[in-house]
């Protein structure tokens, strides 16, 4: 392996957000189904069933526990292979790209939310990105045209490694 590197989601702020949201839609389900179902009081003006609202607590709640694990696990790891890169962001991107599709790969500054609209799985005007943190990325424009932007804390580095397994290219 030439280069590695993971890069989770552990912001501070990210999680303060999401915990803010979970904690709030949960809560309030949850309280619901409390007075509705253990104490018989009706939750709202316009209450619903008790055990269409038992299942649809037990599917907020659950959502939310999802997304927190989902997040909490999701990963973007890049790979410098012998023969490809490497690119997994599980569970949604799985990719190789050989390196003969690569005409560039150039570490870069630049604005997630201007040029992405954020971190994650993104498409702007500018290509594609899988970013998780920061602001450094490497470039890559591949042969099809396609210009996909890495998201890394170890930009300059992943760019040197991607150019050295590069293929020499002909301009005569």
């Amino acid at each position: 392996m030439l280069f590695t590197e993971r890069q989770c989601f552990r912001q501070p702020w990210l999680w303060a957000i999401l915990l803010a949201s979970v904690v709030g839609t949960s809560g309030i389900t949850a309280y619901g189904m409390v007075q509705q179902l253990v104490y018989k009081r009706p939750f709202g003006d316009n209450p619903t069933s008790d055990s269409a609202l038992a299942w649809t607590g037990a599917f907020v709640i659950g959502l939310n526990a999802l997304l927190l694990w989902l997040l909490y696990r999701m990963e973007l790891e890049v790979r410098v292979e012998p023969d490809a890169l490497s690119v997994r962001f599980p569970p949604f991107i799985r990719r190789k790209i050989p390196y003969a599709e690569i005409r560039s790969a150039e570490a870069r500054t630049y604005n997630p939310l201007r040029e992405y609209g954020g971190w994650g799985i993104r498409f702007g005007r500018a290509g594609k990105a899988y970013n998780v943190t920061g602001n450094q990325g490497v470039q890559l424009e591949l042969a099809s045209g396609e210009r996909l932007l890495l998201g890394s804390q170890r930009s300059d580095e992943l760019a040197a490694a991607i150019q050295s397994r590069l293929p020499a290219r002909n301009t005569a």
